[in-house]
């Protein structure tokens, strides 16, 4: 047998190895600046390894208070222990600060916003997104897909993260947010489904226990080396 004949399948697998290929079946890891969540099976699964800056997060849940923000809460303390403010635009609900503060989130960096309407608390939302200044904005306002892909390049200028609360129905339609996560309560943890992400590829669904973040994952070493990710474009 000519010793050769396996030599092209041989070059295909070494080929396959290299880090700049993707493959169907794997979603890429794109070097992105981003936030521990402090869930480590969700960071897994994010590019970059945490909630993305410069971009908008769009969670969508079927009906509001159903744990949804205690997913960002350890990402939210960690930000407001370290840097910036973090603005809350027309919140369902008027904060409770001490909640916040058992949660680990420092009520002086909050900055609450009460838009009289949608227009109104979308324009806040650009301003404090675009600034720079506001480590994360959370929105929950009717912004539709213009409006989204305002906040979005809002974002993206002033390199924050932006947490677009919606309904579930949102789900099927077309949105310019890198990430999309469809929320639902499970027994006693939050299911979570991941509908978009950049570099695309099916995410499985996951199930946290959102009382008990992992720590480790949000100590100080880890959060820096968070804030050096290189965004692209970037040498």
């Amino acid at each position: 047998m000519n010793p050769t004949h396996h030599a092209p399948a041989r070059t295909l697998d070494s080929l396959l190895e290299q880090p700049w290929i993707w493959r169907g079946d794997q979603y890429a890891k794109v070097a992105l600046e981003s936030i521990p969540s402090g869930f480590d099976a969700l960071d897994e699964q994010l590019p970059g390894n945490g909630w993305p800056r410069g971009a908008i997060t769009e969670v969508l849940t079927s009906y509001q208070g159903i744990g949804e923000l205690r997913l960002l809460t350890p990402a939210l303390a960690a930000l407001s222990q370290q840097e910036g403010w973090i603005a809350l635009i027309a919140p369902p609900h008027l904060p409770y600060a001490p909640g916040f503060s058992n949660l680990g989130v420092d009520p002086s960096r909050l900055l609450v916003v009460a838009g009289k309407s949608d227009s109104e608390s979308l324009w806040a939302a650009e301003r404090c997104l675009r600034t720079g200044s506001c480590a994360a904005v959370l929105i929950w306002t009717n912004a539709g897909e213009r409006g989204l892909r305002r906040l979005q390049t809002a974002a993206e200028q002033g390199g924050s993260w932006g947490v677009v609360f919606g309904h579930t129905r949102l789900a099927a339609q077309p949105s310019p947010a890198p990430l999309r996560i469809q929320v639902s309560p499970g027994r006693r943890r939050l299911d979570l489904q991941i509908l978009k992400r950049r570099g695309g590829g099916w995410a499985p669904p996951l199930s946290l226990d959102v009382d008990k973040p992992s720590p480790a994952s949000l100590d100080a070493p880890a959060f820096e080396r968070a804030r050096r990710r290189i965004r692209p474009g970037q040498a």
